[in-house]
């Protein structure tokens, strides 16, 4: 998406613009000369209609009818008729280490890109691998075997993760339960900073969990938020139970 003639940026910038579709979602990420770079996320099933002029628009007028003023049909019908969709590739490896044989980085992880966390997960597992050397005054045997059984979990709920942000991105945020949740959390972040952090948070300011530990912390959050929900849900129905019955006294 070009900038405007004056050379200004068509949308708000400073946001990753994300237009939800359920199985699919478009995404649009600003460039510093104010251009945006828009990507298609979805099922091969959705390129298939990118074979001629009449599929491409037929797509971006019944699921993206807003954007195609701010891209330009012409620009749409260059950059996509007879485009195919490419693969994305999630890979968990286990052991990270095979004889003198030490996986880092995405030999070991690669991830999906919707959390942003690839390379520094990659760096992560650097800096874990000379701790670990440092640890066991560079004695490689032990300090491979013990980076290893410390990074697999590690980094297999990192690719969890970016798959579980991908389908919250394309989906879930569509949901008014995802906005009430997403209020609740940065409240009880605000009122509680070291008690509670919202799973976005650790996984970018708190190192000191880990990535599983961001995960479980998540499923337990989720536990409480549900149990939260259920008594506050009983207690409305005991109090319109109780206002009923009074007004038919």
């Amino acid at each position: 998406m070009r900038p405007t003639e004056k050379g200004e940026s068509k949308m708000a910038l400073n946001y990753l613009h994300i237009w939800p579709r359920g199985h699919f979602m478009l995404i649009g990420l600003p460039n510093k000369d104010m251009s945006w770079t828009l990507t298609l996320f979805g099922p091969k099933s959705i390129y298939s209609e990118f074979q001629n002029t009449e599929g491409v628009m037929g797509v971006f007028r019944e699921h993206f009818p807003d954007a195609i003023p701010l891209i330009e049909e012409r620009r749409i019908l260059e950059d996509c008729v007879g485009t195919r969709g490419y693969p994305m590739v999630s890979v968990k490896c286990s052991p990270h280490v095979l004889n003198n044989t030490v996986l880092v980085g995405d030999a070991g992880h690669a991830m999906v890109p919707f959390y942003g966390e690839g390379m520094n997960c990659g760096f992560e597992d650097c800096l874990v691998l000379d701790s670990l050397l440092e640890q066991f005054d560079n004695n490689m045997a032990t300090a491979l075997e013990k980076y290893s059984d410390a990074r697999c979990e590690d980094t297999h709920a990192m690719c969890d993760l970016a798959m579980y942000n991908y389908t919250e991105m394309r989906d879930t945020v569509r949901s008014p339960f995802f906005r009430a949740r997403k209020i609740m959390d940065n409240t009880l972040h605000a009122l509680a900073p070291t008690f509670w952090v919202p799973l976005y948070t650790s996984i970018r300011f708190e190192r000191k969990l880990g990535y599983s530990g961001c995960w479980k912390n998540k499923q337990w959050q989720d536990k409480i938020i549900d149990r939260a929900l259920l008594a506050g849900g009983v207690v409305t129905m005991a109090v319109l139970a109780a206002v009923f019955s009074c007004s038919f006294t």
